[in-house]
């Protein structure tokens, strides 16, 4: 035994196992003592409080849920919630920013001011103020009685933004968001492989995605009803469509505009990071302005942008909690509201933290499978 502990590998186990034996018996004497306090004070613990009604409705959710929902259900909300707002986010966000970036490398002087001042401003003003700002514009357009109607199919007053809506339900359009990500995986892993089937890759996922969109409405939807409904005014309400309420808007707004000025200048980063003597090498070379920037300067720009990306995405994803400030009800929100209605603030805590780590980990989880693909095979380690 002592022969095995003058290996230095066998000494660098033991002191690891002893950490963490020391790290674990420490947070468990944490949670005992914990419980135990709480104990003495009349305070009951454990997550059977998930089961009892909240009491309580929240004005957005892509479930339904009611003041009598349970408490799991409303977190459940909360948390989709979290993700749409903060996935909408990120994907507009980085439209923008792509844009901003381009113009901001641009030789043209006129687009390249605009690009700038675009960054000088909503890069410097703080996220929380722009949500503030944008709700003020939102919430003071016309009521509904002077709405503004777009085009005789929907209508935007100081409730938000009424559209039409397919009579489908929330369960099918996270199946159809679950299958698209699959197909668009598979597609991308068939179209990479270089081989004759993989031309076929993106026909064949978009012929996918059109017959599972057609599947979902033909067995999603109610009998008899009508597969479009358009929102009509009745009394001060909107009746029927599908309403966006400006807390979502002005929170997507928000993300939208202050990550799009972080990832425009990722971008602008990224292109300036490509070393011109590969331009010059591609143009000694016979290629074509299109083609140097397809197989040279944008994939080595888009190498060089996914690290800072990731990061940003990250940050963006919990920006979202800022919803609490003007009344949209995400994850942070529920939990908050929910510890204040129920008092189990340790669980919910747990709660509000596992649930981040797990979505915030999923985006670093992609990330990093997107930068390894990417990665130069000789930088790879």
């Amino acid at each position: 035994m002592l022969g095995i502990l003058r290996t230095h590998k066998a000494r660098a186990w033991l002191y690891q196992g002893l950490a963490l034996a020391a790290t674990l018996g420490l947070a468990l004497s944490f949670v005992l003592i914990a419980r135990q306090n709480l104990l003495d004070q009349g305070i009951a613990t454990g997550f059977g409080f998930l089961e009892r009604s909240t009491g309580w409705p929240i004005n957005f959710a892509l479930i339904e849920v009611s003041d009598r929902s349970p408490y799991w259900r409303m977190l459940t909300a909360g948390l989709l919630n979290t993700l749409l707002v903060g996935l909408l986010g990120l994907a507009s966000a980085t439209l923008v920013g792509v844009a901003i970036g381009l113009i901001r490398i641009s030789s043209n002087l006129v687009l390249n001011v605009i690009g700038t001042t675009y960054v000088e401003i909503f890069r410097n003003v703080p996220l929380i103020l722009q949500a503030f700002f944008w709700y003020a514009i939102l919430t003071h357009l016309p009521s509904p009685r002077r709405a503004i109607p777009l085009m005789d199919i929907g209508f935007l007053s100081n409730r938000g933004l009424v559209l039409p809506a397919l009579d489908i339900s929330a369960a099918d359009v996270f199946l159809f968001a679950a299958g698209t990500a699959l197909i668009l995986y598979g597609a991308a892993r068939l179209g990479g492989a270089g081989t004759r089937a993989s031309r076929w890759a993106w026909p064949l996922a978009l012929a996918a995605l059109a017959a599972l969109f057609v599947l979902l409405l033909l067995t999603g939807r109610t009998p008899e009803a009508p597969l479009l409904t358009l929102p009509e005014l009745r009394g001060l309400r909107f009746v029927g469509g599908f309403e966006i309420k400006p807390e979502f808007t002005a929170l997507l707004i928000a993300i939208t505009v202050f990550g799009g000025a972080y990832i425009g200048e990722i971008v602008r980063g990224g292109f300036l990071s490509v070393d011109k003597g590969r331009i010059e090498a591609a143009r000694a070379l016979g290629l074509k302005g299109f083609q140097i920037n397809r197989f040279v300067r944008i994939p080595l720009a888009l190498r060089a942008m996914l690290p800072a990306l990731a990061n940003q995405y990250v940050w963006l994803m919990k920006a979202t909690t800022i919803g609490i400030a003007i009344g949209f009800p995400d994850y942070f929100m529920v939990v908050s509201t929910s510890i204040n209605q129920s008092g189990q603030t340790m669980e919910l805590m747990a709660l509000l933290m596992g649930g981040f780590l797990l979505v915030n980990y999923g985006i670093g989880f992609v990330m990093n499978r997107v930068n390894a693909r990417l990665a130069i095979k000789d930088r790879a380690g």
